[in-house]
């Protein structure tokens, strides 16, 4: 079931099983008022069981990037297209959220970011990795989050 993630009031909805579900929300919440206020894009999840495509789709960008693979349990995700450039959005249990934005157009902006919910730990899979940059949000307090490029084609 489909869910449109309201920024106004952050709702907990299909995160309970996470630790830091409130964080995790807050994040999901800061996501949804960028795409609304950047591009009039209306956020929606739904659970990740339900587009098993999506997921792997960013695994197996990961594994083909950087040989990652994420421990944590994958709980929600949302893939769309909005003025030339598709997104992909995972949200994982441990309070991780792993994004995919690929511009359709050759030579354009691809990336994979990763951004850490207030109070969870940096997971053993990246904590050697990659360098976290802070940034604050009043939805979803302190956000770390790292990126890399995407070369290959997918």
């Amino acid at each position: 079931m489909s869910y449109v993630v309201d920024f106004e009031s952050v709702s907990t909805a299909g995160l309970e099983s996470s630790p830091v579900a409130e964080a995790l929300a807050g994040l999901r919440a800061n996501e949804a008022r960028y795409f609304k206020n950047k591009y009039d894009h209306t956020f929606t999840v739904e659970p990740a069981s339900a587009d098993s495509e999506a997921v792997a789709y960013v695994h197996r960008i990961l594994l083909e990037e950087r040989d990652l693979v994420i421990g944590s349990r994958p709980l929600e995700v949302t893939s769309f297209e909005v003025e030339g450039i598709r997104w992909t959005y995972v949200f994982y249990e441990s309070g991780l959220s792993i994004n995919v934005l690929y511009t359709l157009e050759d030579a354009g902006k691809r990336a994979v970011g990763f951004k850490l919910s207030d109070g969870m730990e940096v997971p053993a899979e990246l904590a050697d990795r990659f360098k976290f940059a802070r940034q604050r949000s009043k939805l979803a307090g302190t956000i770390r989050g790292s990126f890399f490029v995407i070369k290959g084609e997918y």
